[in-house]
């Protein structure tokens, strides 16, 4: 009986192994244009029998002969079911697109996770984390006609972006927030600005951009604002992407334009300008010593000069290349990927004003200008990537180099120091700034085992920067017609200033290990992650100033040239021995910086039922930073070396409760810091023609923050958000930007300091809605729109304890004010058209509405009342066009509103105010038209 029963199962192996099958086939995007969709899960319905796609969309599942259910799903995507018939060894070939559809978020089966860009994947993604974290991708970017990052991130529910200032987050501005490139740290190209200006990025580099509005251990503890995350693009295809674009703003292009004669070459227009401009060799590298040119040096030191060429600006250009390829090694999910990318654009600015600030005593302007700024505007960027996926290896490689250029023309006309009849005096500045940025980047990540509970990543990242200003000269006199200007040899009214800021090495480093335990589904599981990160950042600084001196005896210590072209008769004027130059460089010429930041930290994630997630950690961060310089005195003194020492631990708790299946309540709270911006607490001085100059102050502390977030959240469906957030912060010793005037000279002076306390609460509202749920006549609209709202308020240091001499224009026992920098609204929204003409041409049309309120600007002292930085509207208009599958055209309309930019004086001085306007200044941008078009190959 044995024997025949163990034949009778022999024989039905047999039978079952002649029965096997195969289905294959390949996966594509439907809302990607059909291309191959990567990650996505194939499985038999009711079995564990499955597959994942590979890079090419290609799967492959073994099955016994017969019918069979097969899912196909990814995330954010609408699943399908096909019912499918193989017979014994038959390879069924199933091609397959999947789209968002209009699936809900509760039918989405999760199995595996990709760096998808998509609206809806990345919604589900904000679903699912436990932190409070958004992002937007480069295909929702496309589509609101954004070109660089900054713009992009402005779409984010409270952030603004303000011209030259960058980004305000929740009402606070760039000193309070955080920039990570591929989860690694990097430094700012502009030790004016506390991360890199992300205007200069353009979209094409960038696949996501993550935005941390709380806090997690594994990110820098300076943070108050936001840390934002930007991942470079990565290869996910073979193709070659071209684009042009052309644009014209109103009162900026085709009109009278001035640029200087040495930035007038091929090399200059696409910003890589020749060293003709830097500093002459006679004091380039010597100390100084109030050198005293000779004829002969005065007359061949410098390679640049002072006249300028008038014409009408051209259109703005852009144009790119981006080339990606893929190929598979060995077996199907070992792939390597390389992208490589080029991209330019620029652009013709003009901006006209009043320019002033007022005379503390006398209640009236000290300076009443009116500015016409001409200037032209280069970003170049290059970035190649190099990625290799196996089935537990991951390694990206990227190095990108940034170029950037502003060349200046600046006019102003008025009065200065108080001399109200003297309204025609006029200074010319002529500058360039370049800034260089290269950074390169390994990262890898590894699953230590195949079941993915245990996995390591690391990194490291090296940084090179340089922002200078090699050529910044400039004149003042007296204007004596559109042509002519008198110009006396002395009192610094002919001068060159030589700025350097090199930033010799920033390298930053990252390892962590992570053990998913607890749970059968990696998905569901808890997890305990252990890493470090930290930076190590150097940079130097020169400033040398050069001024014109009349020569002793001479037969004439003045002269009337021509506004324009100077030049020759300086040079006759050098030539006759009437005037030469100086150099007028003080002892603290040059400045030192080091800071070496390590931290550890330690992260649990825990999940309690299907209800309940929790993360808590805590972060320990410490800081040495040093400072060497020399006060003014003697270039002969030793340095003086300002070090600091710090520890600071960071603990934080995040936590996420699922009311139901499509909503859910979070809570944060953390301690973070705030550092200075590099210019904010550096030794340097940044000074005007005008008299006006920007200050460090050494003794400016790092802020300590406690943050809290509350926030309810619904996603209706995959494509849909109502989110309210409630916010608060303290943050000890406050850095906020004031201004005062300067005990010798009386110009302005803008500097920073440390207030005592800061309490802030706020709340932000966002929604996202299909419009076809009111009319089915509007079910190609959508409509989204987020709301920031924030208070504040400022506690003073009063007299007896306050840690600066600066006096605040506050007269209370307990003074308080809002907080510098803190917009009180921020609103962002934006309505959406889909449609489709055709088989072949598919359209989208955004208009995307922004604006900020009232928020003070500097601080105000001497019994004068703040600066205010006025209300903003923008209005945008975004035509997007996808002809066939190679051709996009884009047409936008920028600034439609054109409202005026200002910064006005409030009106609670302490001292009467003389003037009956208090505007400081003031201009506007003009309404901007682009056209952009793009193949596909």
């Amino acid at each position: 009986m044995k024997l025949n029963l163990s034949i009778l199962f022999l024989l039905l192996s047999l039978c079952t192994f002649g029965q096997k099958a195969t289905i294959s086939g390949i996966i594509s995007d439907k809302d990607l244009n059909n291309e191959p969709l990567a990650f996505a899960n194939v499985v038999i319905k009711g079995t564990t029998n499955g597959a994942t796609t590979d890079i090419d969309g290609k799967f492959a599942i073994e099955t016994t002969a017969g019918t069979h259910i097969i899912v196909f799903s990814f995330l954010g995507y609408e699943s399908k079911e096909i019912t499918v018939t193989v017979a014994e060894g038959e390879n069924k070939t199933i091609n397959q697109t999947l789209g968002s559809g209009s699936v809900t978020l509760q039918d989405v089966v999760v199995k595996a996770t990709a760096s998808k860009e998509k609206e809806t994947a990345l919604l589900l993604e904000q679903k699912k984390a436990v932190e409070i974290k958004q992002s937007i991708g480069a295909q929702e970017m496309s589509r609101k006609g954004v070109s660089d990052v900054e713009e992009g991130l402005t779409k984010i529910t409270g952030i603004s972006k303000v011209e030259s200032r960058g980004l305000f987050v929740r009402g606070l501005e760039d000193r309070y927030n955080n920039l990570l490139i591929n989860d690694l740290a990097v430094p700012s190209n502009n030790p004016f600005k506390k991360i890199l200006p992300l205007d200069i990025f353009p979209t094409d580099i960038v696949s996501i951009i993550e935005t941390y509005k709380t806090f997690n251990t594994n990110i820098y503890g300076d943070f108050a604002g936001g840390t934002f995350n930007i991942i470079t693009a990565n290869s996910g295809k073979s193709q070659t992407k071209v684009n042009f674009g052309a644009g014209y703003t109103t009162g900026n292009n085709l009109s009278k334009f001035l640029r200087s004669k040495d930035a007038s070459s091929t090399s200059d227009f696409f910003g890589f300008s020749g060293n003709e401009r830097d500093i002459p060799k006679v004091i380039g590298k010597s100390i100084p010593s109030n050198h005293i040119f000779t004829k002969e040096e005065a007359i061949n030191g410098f390679g640049s000069g002072f006249d300028v060429e008038e014409d009408k600006s051209p259109l703005n250009t852009s144009f790119g290349v981006t080339h990606t390829q893929k190929f598979n090694i060995g077996e199907k999910q070992n792939s390597f990927q390389y992208l490589l990318s080029a991209n330019f654009d620029n652009k013709y600015q003009v901006r006209e004003g009043v320019d002033r600030f007022f005379e503390t005593q006398l209640g009236v302007y000290d300076n009443n200008l009116y500015t016409t700024k001409y200037k032209y505007i280069t970003n170049s960027s290059l970035l190649g990537a190099l990625n290799f996926k196996s089935k537990r290896l991951n390694v990206t490689s990227n190095t990108f180099f940034l170029n950037s250029t502003e060349n200046t023309i600046q006019d102003q006309l008025g009065f200065v120091n108080t001399q109200s009849t003297q309204t025609d005096t006029f200074i010319r500045l002529n500058e360039l700034q370049q800034t260089k940025y290269l950074n390169t980047q390994l990262f890898a990540k590894y699953k230590l085992t195949s079941n993915e509970r245990h996995n390591v990543k690391a990194g490291v990242s090296y940084t090179k920067t340089n922002m200078e200003l090699p050529d910044r000269k400039s004149f003042r006199g007296s204007k004596i017609d559109e042509e002519k200007t008198a110009i006396s040899y002395g009192g610094n009214s002919i001068s060159r200033q030589y700025y350097d800021y090199d930033g010799k090495y920033h390298i930053s480093g990252l390892a962590e290990y992570s053990w998913n335990f607890g749970k059968k589904e990696i998905e569901e599981s808890n997890k305990l992650t252990v890493g470090y990160n930290g930076y190590i950042n150097k940079m130097n600084s020169k400033f040398r100033f050069v001024i014109s001196q009349p020569v002793s005896g001479a037969t004439a210590t003045d002269g009337v040239f021509n506004t324009n072209t100077p030049d020759s008769q300086l040079l006759s004027e050098i030539q006759n021995g009437n005037v030469t130059y100086k150099d007028g460089s003080t002892s603290s010429y040059k400045s030192k910086l080091f800071e070496f930041v390590n931290a550890g930290y330690l992260d649990i994630a825990l999940k309690f039922g299907s209800k309940i997630d929790l993360n808590a950690g805590v972060r320990t961060e410490q800081t040495t930073k040093e400072i060497k310089y020399r006060p003014t005195g003697s270039f002969d003194d030793p340095y003086t070396v300002v070090t600091t020492e710090k520890l600071d631990f960071l603990p934080s708790i995040n936590g996420k409760y699922k009311l139901t299946e499509n909503s859910n309540i979070r809570l944060a709270a953390s301690k973070t810091i705030t550092r200075p911006v590099t210019m904010e607490a550096f030794p340097s001085e940044f000074v005007n023609p005008d008299g006006t100059l920007e200050q460090g102050n050494i003794k400016v502390e790092n802020s300590d923050n406690y943050n809290v977030d509350l926030k309810y959240e619904l996603f209706p469906t995959n494509k849909e958000l109502v989110s309210v957030t409630a916010f608060s912060k303290i943050i000890q010793n406050p850095i906020e930007r004031l201004f005062t005037q300067s005990a010798g000279s009386g110009g302005q002076i803008i500097t920073y300091d440390n207030s005592k306390k800061a309490v802030l609460y706020g709340a932000e509202l966002e929604a996202i809605f299909q419009l076809e749920k009111i009319s089915n006549v509007l079910k190609n609209f959508s409509l989204g729109s987020n709301v920031s709202y924030l208070d504040s308020k400022v506690d003073i240091y009063l007299t007896k304890d306050k840690k600066t001499s600066i006096e605040t224009i506050a007269n209370d026992p307990n003074p308080s004010r809002k907080l510098q920098g803190a917009s009180s609204w921020i609103i962002n929204t934006d309505l959406k058209y889909e449609s489709e003409f055709s088989k072949n041409w598919k359209n989208t049309m955004t208009l995307v509405y922004n604006r900020y309120s009232k928020r003070i600007y500097a601080v105000g002292t001497n019994k004068l009342d703040h600066y205010y930085e006025m209300p903003f509207d923008k209005l945008d208009f975004v035509w997007g066009n996808k002809l066939g599958e190679k051709w996009e055209v884009k047409f936008s309309v920028d600034n439609i509103l054109n409202p005026k930019y200002k910064i006005e004086m409030g009106d609670k001085s302490r001292v009467k105010i003389n003037e009956s306007d208090l505007t400081i200044k003031d201009y506007k941008k003009g309404v901007g038209f682009s056209f952009n078009l793009a193949y596909t190959f």
